[in-house]
C-alpha cells in the first residue's frame, strides 16, 4: 500500500510539473518521463488484454464463426458506401497511429473509413502445413501460438505488433529471406473483398494476376481479410555465430559468403562503422551446449545490439544458443536501438532490472503522444528507412549510405527476390536474384543531411542499381520516379479491371509526401 501512495504522489507532482512547464515541453525536453510513468505500464496493459483476447477466442474456436460474420459486416459497409453514392475512396478505419508506420495518415479524414475488426489466428492445419491468419494478427502473437506446438513461420519479421496485413499489404523480411524471399513470398493464398463487396481468394493457380498484384498494394485493390501462410517445424534453439568484421570489402565478402550458404538457416550483419561490423549465422537445433545458453530475450539481459558489439569490441568470435522465441524477437526491447533515443539509460544493468519488463513502448502509443512538435523534428533530424539493393551492389551502397546520411548501426539482411508479375521482382523477370535489405534507423551524422534531399538521393541510387524502397517509411519520389522504381503494369490493369479506380487511392498517392501535401 506504501508504494502505491508513493506513486501516487508521484504522479501528483508530475502532472503540477506538466501544468507548470507545459506538455509540449515535457514531451519534447523531457520524453523519458512521459515513456516510462505512462506509455510504458499502459503498453504492458495492451500486451495483456491482446494476449488474453487471442488466447480465449483461440482455445474456444470461436474465431471461424466470427470470422464470417466480420466479412458480412465488411460488405454490408461496402454496400452502404454504394448506396451513398461512393462519394470518396474508402480506406480501413484503423486509426493511423495503430500502425507501425512512422507516417501520418491524413487520407482517413477524407475517405470512407470501412470497420476492419479482424486480428485472430482462424486455423492451423498441420497436414497443409499452412496458418490461416486474419489480417491484424501480429507477429508476437502468431509466434507464440506455432511455437507453443512445434511450428514456426519461415519469416518471421522482427517486431510483435506487425500485423499480417502490412507485412502483406506492403512487406516484411527477417534473417532467414535468403532462403525463403519476403514475407509474401511465404504465402499461398489471400481472401479479399474487393471494391464491388465481393469475396474472393487468390493463390498461385486461382486469380493468380490478384494474387501477384496483391503485395506491395497498400490496400488499393480490395480489404484483405484473410491470409493462408506456409509454417514449418520449429525446433527449441538457434545456434548463433558472431564473427566481428573490420574493412568494407571484408564485411561485403563475408556477408555474401553467409548469404549464399543456404546452410544457414538465418544471416544478419550489424555494421556499427564504415568499416566495422558484426556477421551473424545461425541454425535451429533441439541441443544446446548448457555452458553457451543466452536468453537474450529476458527483460534484464543486455540490448541485443549492444550485445553484439561488445564482440566487435573484445574482437572476438563466439557461440551461443538462443531460445528460437527470443532470436525471432531479438530486437524488439529496443525498436532496433531506438529506444536508446527515447530512454537515453534504458540500456543500464538497474533500469532493466527496476522497469526493463515493461519494455518496449508501444509504437502505436508513441505515435499518439509525439505530437506535431516531435514530428516535425524526427522528420527533419532522423531516419528511418529500409532500402532493398541487389547484393553485389552492397559495397557502392553502404558507401553511398555512409556519404548521404551516416547512420549507425545499419542492420544488414539478405534476402533472396523471387520472379512476381506484381510490383517488385528482380530486373530479369524470370530469374531470383539475392538482395539486401540495409535498415537506417537513427540519427545522421553527416552535416549536409537535409530530409527530403537526403532522401531522394538515396532514393535515386536505389532506382539506378534496380532496388526498391520499403513503403512504411516516408517517400519524396514524384509520381514518375515513383513508377520507375515499381512495376506498375499488373496493378493497374487490374486496378481497371476491378474497378478500383472509384473505390481506392492509388499506393502513390496513400504513401508519396508529395501527394499527401
Amino acid at each position: 500500500m506504501d508504494s502505491f501512495m508513493y506513486l501516487g504522489v508521484l504522479v501528483v507532482l508530475f502532472l503540477l510539473w506538466i501544468k507548470v512547464k507545459g506538455l509540449d515541453y515535457v514531451i519534447v525536453h523531457q520524453r523519458w518521463i512521459f515513456v516510462c510513468l505512462f506509455l510504458l505500464p499502459l503498453s504492458v496493459v495492451f500486451d495483456v488484454y491482446y494476449y488474453l483476447r487471442a488466447w480465449i477466442i483461440f482455445k474456444m474456436c470461436s474465431a471461424p464463426k466470427l470470422h464470417d460474420q466480420r466479412v458480412k459486416d465488411i460488405q454490408r459497409q461496402i454496400s452502404d458506401w454504394r448506396k451513398e453514392g461512393a462519394k470518396t475512396h474508402m480506406c480501413t478505419g484503423r486509426p493511423g497511429w495503430l500502425t507501425v508506420s512512422l507516417r501520418v495518415a491524413k487520407y482517413k479524414k477524407t475517405n470512407k473509413n470501412i470497420m476492419i475488426n479482424m486480428m485472430d489466428i482462424l486455423d492451423v492445419d498441420i497436414k497443409r502445413q499452412v496458418v490461416r491468419v486474419e489480417p491484424l494478427a501480429n507477429m508476437g502473437q502468431v509466434t507464440a501460438l506455432l511455437n507453443s506446438i512445434g511450428w514456426t513461420l519461415p519469416v518471421v519479421p522482427e517486431l510483435d505488433d506487425l500485423t499480417v496485413g502490412g507485412l502483406v499489404m506492403g512487406t516484411g523480411i527477417e534473417s532467414s529471406s535468403h532462403i525463403y524471399g519476403l514475407f509474401q513470398h511465404i504465402c499461398v493464398a489471400f481472401e479479399l473483398v474487393l471494391a464491388d463487396g465481393s469475396l474472393v481468394r487468390c493463390t498461385e493457380e486461382e486469380n493468380s494476376d490478384l494474387f501477384h498484384a496483391v503485395p506491395w498494394s497498400c490496400g488499393t485493390l480490395g480489404f484483405l481479410v484473410a491470409a493462408e501462410i506456409k509454417i514449418v517445424p520449429a525446433k527449441q534453439w538457434v545456434k548463433l555465430c558472431y564473427e566481428p568484421v573490420r574493412g568494407l570489402e571484408n564485411i561485403c565478402q563475408c556477408f555474401t559468403e553467409a548469404s549464399q550458404n543456404k546452410g544457414n538457416t538465418f544471416v544478419e550483419g550489424l555494421q556499427y562503422s564504415l568499416d566495422s561490423a558484426v556477421i551473424m549465422t545461425g541454425t535451429m537445433t533441439d541441443h544446446a551446449e548448457p555452458d553457451k545458453i543466452n536468453r537474450i530475450g529476458l527483460y534484464f539481459k543486455p540490448w541485443f545490439f549492444k550485445h553484439v558489439e561488445g564482440y566487435l569490441k573484445d574482437d572476438r568470435s563466439g557461440v551461443e544458443y538462443i531460445p528460437l522465441r527470443h532470436y525471432y524477437h531479438r530486437h524488439t526491447r529496443s525498436i532496433f536501438w531506438e529506444l536508446q533515443d527515447i530512454i537515453p539509460f534504458g540500456n543500464h544493468p538497474v533500469f532493466r532490472w527496476l522497469l526493463g519488463w515493461m519494455v518496449p513502448p508501444k509504437i502505436s502509443l508513441l505515435k499518439l503522444t509525439q505530437g506535431e512538435t516531435i514530428r516535425r523534428l524526427y522528420e527533419q533530424h532522423h531516419v528511418v528507412q529500409d532500402m532493398l539493393v541487389p547484393m553485389r551492389h552492397l559495397q557502392t551502397a553502404l558507401t553511398r549510405f555512409h556519404q548521404d546520411i551516416q547512420v549507425y548501426p545499419l542492420w544488414l539482411c539478405p534476402f533472396m527476390l523471387l520472379p512476381s508479375r506484381g510490383m517488385v521482382h528482380p530486373k530479369a523477370q524470370q530469374k531470383e536474384e539475392l538482395y539486401v535489405d540495409i535498415g537506417a534507423y537513427g540519427e545522421p551524422r553527416v552535416k549536409h543531411f537535409e530530409a527530403k534531399a537526403s532522401t531522394r538521393q538515396l532514393e535515386k541510387f536505389v532506382r539506378d542499381v534496380h532496388g526498391f524502397q520499403m513503403l512504411y517509411a516516408d517517400v519524396y519520389m514524384d509520381r514518375e520516379e515513383f513508377w520507375e522504381m515499381f512495376d506498375g503494369t499488373l496493378y493497374h490493369k487490374l486496378r481497371e479491371q476491378l474497378g478500383c479506380n472509384d473505390a481506392f487511392p492509388e499506393v502513390y498517392n496513400k504513401i508519396c509526401k508529395l501527394a499527401r501535401h
